[in-house]
C-alpha cells in the first residue's frame, strides 16, 4: 500500500485483514527505519553482519506497538530464506513468513513510504500489486496536526504530502496496470462494498462481507488500543469524514496548502477553494526560515502533550533504533 499516512490506510488494512487468504500486519516500516542504519551493519556479505541485520529486524517487528499475532520469526529460518544478502530480502522473508503462518496468499504492507523503495523491492524478483491510497491533502494535513507522528506546520505538511503523491504518479506510470490500483479514501467511505469488490477483483480473491465488519475484529481492537491516532477502525464507516479541513483550517493555512500543491490536489481531482490572488509561487527564504522554525515548535509543543501511554507503548521500537544509531560510523 502506498501513499501517505492518515489517509484511510488503517481503516483499509483492517478490512483487508478480513479477506480470507490475505493478512495485512500493522507495518514496523522496515524499510524506511532500515535502510539509514545499513552503514551501522559494514559490509552484509559478511554472514554475521548479515544475521545481526536479520536479528534486529525481526526484533524491530516483535516489538511494534500492534502486534503480529500468530506470527513467531525465527532470525535463522528469515536468513536461510533470503536469497541474497540484503535488507529487501529479509523484507520479502519476513512478509513471506507471516503469510505462511496465517496460511494466506496475499500479504500486506502498509509502510506508505514504500513508494520510494519500489525499485529496491522489485530488484528482489517480487512484481507487487500496489495499492495507492490517495486523500485530499487538506485533510490529510489537518490529520496529521492531531496525530503523534509527522511534521505541524501547514507548509511542511503540504511539502511532504507532494512529494508522496508525485513518487506515486511516477510509479504508476512505469507500472503495468494490472498490478497497479487506484483508490481515493472519499470513494472508499461513500461505497465501501463497492470499492473493496472492485479491489477484490483486481487482486482476483473472493469478496467478504466480513471486511464491512472490521471493527468488530481483533485486529482493529489491538490496533486501537495501540494508539489514540488509531481509534476509529473500531467503528463503523465515518462516511462525513471528509472535507474537515473546511472547518478547521484557517483560510490563510488553505491557501498557503494550495500554493504548494494545489497542482497535485487537482490532478488527483480535488478542486481548490482559494482564490487565484491567493497563490504564491515562491517564498522568500526569511518566509521558509520561519517556517521551519514553526514546525519544530510545533512538534515540540505538541509532544509536551502525548499520552504518555502512547509513549510508552513506541519506547521499545525507539530504543532498538537508537541503539543501532550509536553504532553508525
Amino acid at each position: 500500500m502506498i501513499g501517505t499516512q492518515r489517509s484511510g490506510s488503517n481503516l483499509l488494512r483492517v478490512m483487508l485483514e478480513e479477506i480470507d487468504g490475505i493478512t495485512a500486519p500493522h507495518p514496523p516500516h522496515i524499510l524506511q527505519r532500515f535502510l539509514p542504519l545499513l552503514p551501522a551493519y559494514g559490509d552484509l556479505q559478511v554472514a554475521e553482519n548479515f544475521h545481526q541485520l536479520a536479528a534486529d529486524v525481526c526484533e524491530l517487528v516483535r516489538v511494534n506497538p500492534v502486534p503480529w499475532e500468530g506470527v513467531v520469526l525465527d532470525v535463522e529460518e528469515i536468513v536461510t530464506a533470503c536469497r541474497e544478502k540484503n535488507l529487501y530480502e529479509i523484507f520479502r522473508a519476513i512478509y513471506d513468513s507471516a503469510a505462511r503462518q496465517h496460511h494466506a496468499d496475499f500479504w500486506v504492507c502498509k509502510s506508505m513510504k514504500n513508494v520510494f523503495y519500489a525499485e529496491g523491492i522489485e530488484r528482489t524478483g517480487l512484481r507487487p500489486y500496489y495499492i495507492y491510497l490517495y486523500r485530499d491533502g487538506r485533510d490529510v494535513a489537518l490529520s496529521f496536526q492531531k496525530a503523534i507522528v509527522g511534521e505541524k506546520h501547514i507548509f511542511a505538511l503540504a511539502q511532504a504530502w507532494r512529494k508522496d503523491q508525485e513518487e506515486a504518479l511516477r510509479l504508476r506510470e512505469r507500472t503495468p496496470k494490472e498490478r497497479f490500483f487506484s483508490l481515493s479514501y472519499e470513494s472508499l467511505l461513500a461505497e465501501p462494498e463497492k470499492k473493496l469488490r472492485e479491489l477484490c477483483d483486481f487482486l482476483g480473491v473472493s469478496y467478504s462481507a466480513r471486511a464491512l465488519e472490521y471493527y468488530k475484529s481483533r485486529e482493529s481492537k489491538n490496533t486501537a488500543v495501540a494508539g489514540r491516532m488509531w481509534q476509529n477502525v473500531t467503528k463503523p464507516i465515518l462516511k462525513d469524514n471528509t472535507h474537515k479541513f473546511l472547518q478547521e483550517l484557517s483560510s490563510d493555512d488553505i491557501a498557503l496548502f494550495e500554493s504548494v500543491a494545489g497542482d497535485v490536489l487537482q490532478e488527483l481531482g480535488y478542486p481548490l477553494c482559494s482564490p487565484k490572488s491567493r497563490l504564491r509561487k515562491d517564498f522568500s527564504s526569511e518566509e521558509l526560515a520561519l517556517f521551519t522554525e514553526e514546525n519544530s515548535r510545533l512538534k515540540q509543543a505538541f509532544n509536551r502533550q502525548v499520552d504518555p501511554e502512547d509513549l510508552e507503548r513506541r519506547r521499545p521500537q525507539r530504543e532498538l533504533l537508537e541503539k543501532i544509531r550509536a553504532r553508525l560510523p
